[in-house]
């Protein structure tokens, strides 16, 4: 992972990533998340230059003062730091937020996205998804108890011992939460965004354009395999490929994630788009 570069957007420090030659690809963590998620996820080899922006409040990156956080103001920090970076059209894609961060960039600026690239998305069609209540759940108990009484309380609620059972990688990431060192901070981006949107609905997501590849898995209550089919059976001639569960096997799931990612932005109907 290489060093990241400060970027301004008002009174916000953005650590951004900018890495490899060829291909651009803007490409979004999850909540929660770094440029350490995104390394894990996206194929190290290929001929392409990534760029990674940490969101606010995530990694390196500061809160700033703009309430509430949104999944647009996301996007928009991204875009800007891209767009800073020489980045004109690029392929847009993300892990869950990310996901989410992508679809907006792909329908708000479509002249700016020439692909998309969905990994384990966790919003379809509409806003506070019945998927994301453990992580309103979370910020509610960060928001009124102290953090070590709010992890206990998080643990014993019928909700959180049913993500542990069904979904043990989705539960050690919610209890990462009040691990954080800014977790009482934290609690607003993740109240905010969990209870947010893309703002793109079905109609206009089955009126893009854009190639795409969508990635989904069993195992996942936070990012159910039915929002990926969703989206990908949405998107006109968009790709799905369902991989392992990081539930069941970590480096399977990574693997296969990568070997997905690889070959979409290596096909030729990919690479033409960048052709001069």
């Amino acid at each position: 992972m290489g060093a990241a570069t400060g970027f301004m957007r008002g009174n916000v420090s953005l650590a951004v990533f900018d890495s490899g030659q060829g291909l651009p690809v803007l490409f979004q963590h999850g909540l929660g998340g770094d440029e350490a998620q995104v390394a894990q996820t996206f194929p190290s080899d290929g001929a392409v230059r990534r760029i990674t922006v940490e969101c606010r409040g995530h990694g390196a990156s500061s809160l700033g003062d703009v309430r509430p956080f949104s999944l647009r103001m996301f996007a928009e920090d991204a875009l800007a730091a891209a767009t800073d970076r020489g980045f004109d059209r690029f392929v847009a894609g993300g892990i869950s937020m990310g996901a989410a961060v992508a679809l907006y960039l792909a329908h708000l600026h479509p002249h700016r996205v020439a692909a998309l690239v969905l990994v384990r998305p966790a919003w379809s069609f509409t806003a506070a998804p019945a998927n994301l209540e453990p992580v309103r759940a979370v910020a509610a108990l960060l928001r009124s108890h102290p953090i070590a009484q709010a992890k206990e309380r998080f643990a014993g609620s019928q909700i959180g011992m049913e993500v542990r059972v069904n979904a043990p990688d989705n539960f050690a990431s919610l209890i990462s939460y009040f691990d954080r060192p800014n977790a009482v901070a934290f609690a607003s981006v993740l109240g905010d965004i969990a209870a947010d949107g893309p703002g793109v609905s079905q109609a206009a997501t089955a009126a893009l354009t854009v190639p795409a590849l969508v990635i989904g898995s069993e195992q996942d209550a936070i990012h159910p395999l039915a929002c990926a089919r969703a989206l990908a059976d949405t998107i006109p001639g968009a790709s799905f490929v369902e991989v392992a569960p990081k539930a069941a096997d970590r480096a399977r799931h990574f693997a296969e994630v990568q070997d997905a990612i690889a070959t979409f932005l290596a096909t030729k109907s990919i690479r033409s788009l960048f052709s001069s």
